[in-house]
């Protein structure tokens, strides 16, 4: 159990301490009587009625049995819970109604003691289960150049969940038509904001043909976001508007967007592979995938090794791409 699990269930019970003993005192009724029953209750919620509800509900679904097991362990109350207690116990209570002042107590009780049981067991009961998945990387690709497409695509193939976004409507019109999904938004801002949090994104790749468009987006990015953000290397690495705030470029300082460019027109193709021996000289890596769906790009300061079970995304010359696919 982590130290932030310990914090959580200290602080979960001494809120139900609290809690139990402000509404008891509230509503006039000894504290041990709401607490004991409510325990009770919320034993019956958990051990039998969830598992059971659970149980019939996913008959008949593809669901493994781990997965239902899981389903049937998390079930934690709340805000329907608590609104209809407190609608219907009031209204109870004024009519005197025999417990109906147990109601509203009771299920804060119950509330707070499912997210007990459930927040502090949720990861080892998944674990247990074999329910739990890695954290994949997932990549927000900028820009609607055919070979950042093709780069996506690639991503995508490797198991990775992709995202692109891309400012003309044409650009956007032929990431829709290569099947990528688009990050929500008109804006950049929009993208990486509110939607990159909905979508999961991890990691933001800046790969337009503008330099200075890259390096600005990358300074405000960094600067306002806990994702890792990473832009292509400058085609004059004079004028580097980046360089004085030292942010981390893509690839080799060779490999600009310019570069990338021609060489695709010329039939390089980006190829994702198994890393099963060692990397030809006409063939460029830019992205390793570790088993555990972990991206780690090659940047100009730092490059990465393949290891067994790594997945490579290689820049293809156009006779290595011919033999792959002949």
């Amino acid at each position: 159990m982590t130290s932030n699990q310990v914090l959580f269930g200290i602080g979960l019970i001494m809120v139900l301490a609290v809690g139990s003993q402000v509404l008891a005192s509230r509503l006039r009724i000894p504290a041990l009587i709401i607490l004991l029953p409510a325990l009770g209750l919320v034993a019956v919620l958990v051990l039998v009625t969830r598992p059971l509800v659970a149980f019939l509900a996913t008959a008949r679904t593809d669901l493994t049995r781990s997965e239902r097991q899981f389903i049937g362990w998390m079930a934690p109350r709340g805000i329907v819970a608590a609104a209809t207690a407190a609608t219907f116990g009031t209204q109870l209570t004024a009519q005197h109604v025999g417990g109906a002042a147990k109601i509203l107590p009771v299920t804060f009780l119950v509330i707070v003691a499912t997210a007990a049981v459930y927040g502090l067991t949720a990861v080892p009961v998944a674990r247990r289960l074999g329910v739990t998945r890695p954290a994949r990387s997932c990549p927000l690709l900028v820009g609607g150049e055919p070979w950042v497409i093709d780069l996506a695509r690639a991503l995508h193939s490797a198991g990775l969940p992709v995202f692109m976004w891309a400012g003309p409507q044409a650009q956007r019109d032929q990431i829709s038509r290569a099947g990528i999904e688009l990050a929500p938004g008109e804006l950049l801002s929009s993208a990486v904001g509110e939607g990159a949090e909905v979508q999961g994104i991890t990691t933001v790749l800046l790969l337009t043909g503008e330099d200075d468009f890259n390096a600005l987006a990358g300074a405000v990015l960094a600067d306002n976001s806990e994702r890792r953000v990473y832009r292509l290397p400058p085609r004059q690495p004079s004028h580097d508007i980046g360089a004085s705030i030292g942010r981390d470029t893509l690839f080799t300082a060779d490999l600009t967007s310019e570069i990338v460019t021609d060489r695709y027109n010329c039939g390089a193709r980006i190829v994702a592979q198994p890393a099963d021996g060692g990397i030809p000289a006409e063939l460029s890596l830019l992205f390793l995938i570790h088993p555990d769906g972990v991206l780690v790009p090659v940047t100009t300061s730092v490059q990465p090794q393949p290891q067994s079970g790594d997945t490579l995304i290689l820049l293809a010359s156009p006779a290595t791409t011919g033999s792959q696919t002949g």
